[in-house]
């Protein structure tokens, strides 16, 4: 059983939509016999597994749009779900469904279905920045409940180490019940994605041949102010060199910034402005994975200064396309990126205009940094399906009943083996 609601609206969680997207497409290309699934969707929007034509689903689910409920979602959806999940689940049984498992994959998830609940969790930042988003009394009633969730759950899958390290201190949650399922890169991504030139793509924005590419999200995860603090003093380097030098020449950073809302744009550009940097900046809405691929492709680097990510796919996605990657040393990144890219302090401008400086104008460091990146894409083949197959070891060890009728952890699989069918 599955929550798609994510899937319904991406802009919402679009890290989530892009999760649930690639996994859904890996179970369909390579089926299991006798797995099927029963997928929850909002009501009034269309159901987004009806295109993906090799997965069994065998029931699908209308709820109502709990999202115009704000915080207060948080904690009404888990009753909700527990309902719609009690009745999905006695529909399978029978039907003659065995081995029935609950995956919340977005931020909802049930309250005491009696299912085997596995929960992918993506995002600390609830938790890590409490601050920010337990501000109300109903977000914070909510984000415990989520808390008791995760702690009751049969198993948590998390994408990093550092993520499964963060989940046991900030959630107390079992370390037995933890699994690490690394992401993976979106097919346009690997070579031979197939992605139009990034010539072209360069130029259908206005873009000079050297660029860095930002395309992360626009919330309290992010450290864009220190970005634009960094931008400026990089830009007062520049502008310092040149008094002394007149014939020195100027060629300040250009950054990218994809998937900006209007609202977003007209934000940034404001605080730009306080900095005196908004001529460096340029936007592009939501682009099509092809179109993105190629515009990191072409990037000198891609940037993600962040207060908390766990996941870090878009530092995979660059290593991929063999683009280093200038990112604060917080949560997954550190794993991920590596000799890849440079890391920094969150917060801390200076450190990340010299890294800025450095990726942009010194092309000996951008070369070493380029073939780390290029040496990890030719190594890393991990892909969606190696996902799924992971995950889907982790449903049919939740799913095992001991003796006693409880639960216990199977015995390892013989290399080379496939979990269980799953009903």
């Amino acid at each position: 059983m599955l929550d798609v609601r994510p899937l319904q609206e991406p802009d919402r969680a679009p890290l989530t939509a892009i999760y649930l997207a690639c996994l859904l497409a890996a179970f369909a290309d390579e089926p299991l016999a006798g797995e099927s699934f029963t997928v929850l969707f909002q009501a009034g929007l269309p159901d987004p597994t009806e295109s993906l034509v090799g997965l069994a689903v065998a029931g699908r689910r209308p709820l109502p749009p709990t999202r115009l409920l704000g915080s207060g979602a948080l904690t009404l959806d888990p009753f909700l779900l527990r309902t719609a999940a009690v009745g999905a689940a006695w529909r399978a049984g029978r039907s003659g469904a065995t081995g029935a498992v609950y995956h919340a994959a977005s931020g909802a998830a049930p309250l005491l279905s009696g299912l085997p609940l596995v929960v992918t969790l993506l995002d600390l930042a609830p938790w890590e920045m409490p601050q920010a988003y337990q501000r109300s009394p109903a977000a914070r009633f909510g984000q415990r409940l989520r808390g008791q969730i995760l702690r009751d759950a049969r198993a948590v899958v998390v994408p990093t180490e550092a993520s499964a390290r963060s989940a046991r201190r900030l959630l107390h949650l079992r370390p037995e019940r933890l699994h690490v399922v690394p992401l993976a890169p979106r097919p346009a991504f690997r070579p031979g994605g197939q992605a139009p030139t990034f010539v072209a793509a360069r130029e259908r924005l206005g873009l000079p041949e050297r660029y860095f590419v930002y395309a992360g999200r626009y919330d309290a995860r992010q450290d864009l102010a220190t970005l634009l603090r960094a931008l400026a003093r990089v830009q007062a380097g520049h502008e310092a060199r040149r008094t002394r030098d007149v014939t020195a020449p100027i060629q300040l950073p250009r950054v990218l910034l994809v998937g900006a809302t209007p609202d977003d744009r007209a934000a940034l550009a404001r605080a730009a402005a306080r900095e005196g940097v908004g001529e460096l900046l340029a936007y592009a809405p939501r682009l099509d994975d092809r179109v993105l691929a190629a515009l990191v492709v072409g990037a000198r680097a891609v940037i993600l200064p962040a207060v908390s990510e766990s996941a870090g796919l878009a530092a995979i996605e660059a290593i991929a396309c063999g683009t280093p990657v200038i990112a604060s040393a917080v949560g997954g990144l550190p794993e991920i990126v590596g000799a890849a890219g440079i890391l920094v302090e969150p917060r801390d401008p200076a450190r990340l205009s010299a890294a800025l400086e450095a990726a942009w104008a010194d092309d000996a460091v951008h070369g070493r940094l380029a073939d780390a990146a290029a040496q990890r894409a030719r190594s890393d083949r991990r892909t969606w399906s190696d996902v799924a197959r992971d995950t889907r070891r982790v449903y049919a060890e939740a799913t095992m009943p001991s003796r006693e009728g409880g639960w216990t952890t199977p015995p390892a699989e013989p290399q080379g083996t496939e979990p269980p069918p799953l009903g």
